[in-house]
Order: structure tokens, then sequence, then C-alpha cells
């Protein structure tokens, strides 16, 4: 069985690559961007199988990057789970209306983030 690819796009390295310990840990491969424009560009070329998007991130936000994917044909399909510090309802909202499938709130529970992608690369 092909191992499943999840791209992370959030600015914070520590937590890129405590994402990555876990992720790999239990089997996906992974790929990673620091900012908004790689993360992107990495998205369109990479064709990842789910997407773990910060909002707050240099060059371009989370939730124009979700927008530009959910409302593009050929990258609609993949599942978008929004990660960010801002908790507010309007927040996730937004997030939802730009077609993200999910929403995490940090600070986060690794096994509920781990139960979320589960679900949505199940369905994908």
């Amino acid at each position: 069985m092909d191992k499943k690819r999840i791209l992370i796009v959030d600015d914070e390295e520590d937590l890129r690559k405590m994402l990555r310990f876990r992720l790999e840990a239990v089997g996906y491969e992974v790929d990673e961007a620091s900012d908004g424009q790689i993360g992107l560009d990495m998205a369109r070329s990479n064709n990842p199988d789910l997407i773990i998007l910060d909002l707050m991130l240099p060059k371009i936000d989370g939730f124009k990057i979700c927008r530009m994917l959910k409302f593009d044909e050929r990258y609609r399909h993949i599942p978008i789970i929004m990660f960010t510090a801002r908790a507010q309802k309007e927040d996730e909202e937004i997030g939802k209306e730009m077609g993200a499938d999910a929403y995490v709130v940090k600070p986060f529970e690794p096994e509920a983030l781990l139960k979320k992608i589960k679900e949505l690369v199940g369905r994908s």
C-alpha cells in the first residue's frame, strides 16, 4: 500500500519537526513548507493526500491558500486542516467558508489531530 503524503505548512520550525516526527512514526510521508508561497507551490506540485495549514503565515495567509486550492478543480479533493492559535469562532467560520475540512486550535492534543487526519485521509 502506498504511504499517504501530508504537507505541513507552518512557519514554526519546532512545531513542523514535532509533527513530522509524529506523522512519520505512524507511517505517513511528510513534506514541509515554512511560508504560504512555498506551501501553495508544494501543494500544487506534490498533490498531497492532506494539508495541515497554519493561518498566520509569511507571504500568503492560510485562508488565501485554502481558498485558492479549494476553488481549483485540480486540488479541491485535498482535505485541509486549518491549524492555528486563533481560536475565535469567526476565524473557524471563515476557514469553513474558504473550504477547510477541519479546524484545529493550538495548543492541540496530538492524538486528536492524528484521529482527524485518519478520518480525512480515509475518505479522500
